[in-house]
């Protein structure tokens, strides 16, 4: 017997029409125009980081350079200690994703699960914290943090990490959607609502968490204007280092060579989200706000 298989959204008798034909050839057409214009960048800093000084200034300038001129990785290392900001960025990554995941892990947890006071009150309080623009915050961030003596410290990143709304959100709207019952099951037999959490959230959480250290990662390895303020030279992220000291309009390093240590900073977040993708799309799909 012929097994059964799910109808696509078009069938072979719908390609048989000519207009389907044609709607169908100008999307494919757009999608290969975006794929374009999406990996253009990324090449076009590849192929820069290869050219001599001379190609790159060159008008019109050549798209493939003449000669492949790998020694500018090379010389890029010795204007910025790559090792020392990418362990920083690390150290910021691992602090922020700790934090971040703990204590908002309890607090979305206990406004699902637990009988809080005016939970709704509270809930709605943390979710209008989303409607205000995070420039408007960053002075008094700053200035909080001036008084609490952690400026040119891990802190100024880990403790801010901690009250992040949006993770909150999705966090509590995939706990929302664990039954109670598993929790009821665990209490009766003798289970304290932080064993709850522990054995029976988290483990059915790991596609949220998944997405949210993602997040985070692309979070704490592109910013560079928050620890531009709070973060001094020897502690700085990578993304701030290249910012102050290649990017930075006074710097005199030779554009070849600038845009090597950008190919270099390009490849560790294009690695982890090429195969990590699919975590985010299912964990902000399991994470949507219900209707």
């Amino acid at each position: 017997m012929k097994a059964a298989h799910d109808r696509a959204i078009m069938s072979r008798y719908d390609f048989r029409k000519s207009g389907v034909k044609v709607v169908y050839a100008f999307m494919v057409a757009c999608i290969v125009l975006i794929s374009l214009s999406m990996l253009y960048p990324f090449v076009n800093t590849f192929l820069n980081s290869l050219k001599s000084t001379k190609e790159f200034f060159a008008f019109p300038a050549p798209f493939f350079p003449s000669k492949w001129l790998w020694g500018n990785y090379k010389e890029s290392l010795t204007y910025l200690k790559i090792g020392m900001h990418f362990k920083n960025t690390i150290f910021i990554f691992a602090g922020n994703t700790f934090f971040s995941l703990t204590f908002l892990g309890l607090a979305a947890f206990s406004l699902s699960h637990l009988r809080v006071p005016f939970k709704k009150w509270v809930t709605l309080y943390f979710m209008s914290t989303l409607l205000i623009p995070s420039a408007s915050y960053l002075i008094p961030n700053f200035l909080n943090l001036k008084e609490l003596g952690v400026l040119n410290s891990y802190w100024a990143f880990w403790l801010p990490a901690g009250a992040n709304a949006f993770f909150l959100l999705l966090l509590k709207n995939f706990f929302d959607g664990i039954h109670k019952e598993l929790f009821e099951s665990a209490r009766i037999d003798g289970a304290s609502e932080f064993r709850c959490f522990l054995n029976i959230a988290i483990p059915l959480s790991a596609p949220i968490l998944i997405t949210l250290i993602l997040l985070g990662f692309a979070s704490t390895w592109n910013d560079f204007y928050w620890s531009s303020l709070v973060m001094q030279e020897d502690k700085l992220p990578l993304a701030a280092a290249i910012y102050t000291k290649i990017i930075y309009p006074g710097s005199t390093i030779n554009w070849n060579v600038r845009f090597a240590i950008l190919s270099m900073t390009l490849l560790p977040p294009l690695v982890v989200f090429l195969f990590f993708q699919r975590y985010i799309i299912g964990g902000l799909s399991l994470g949507a706000v219900k209707g």
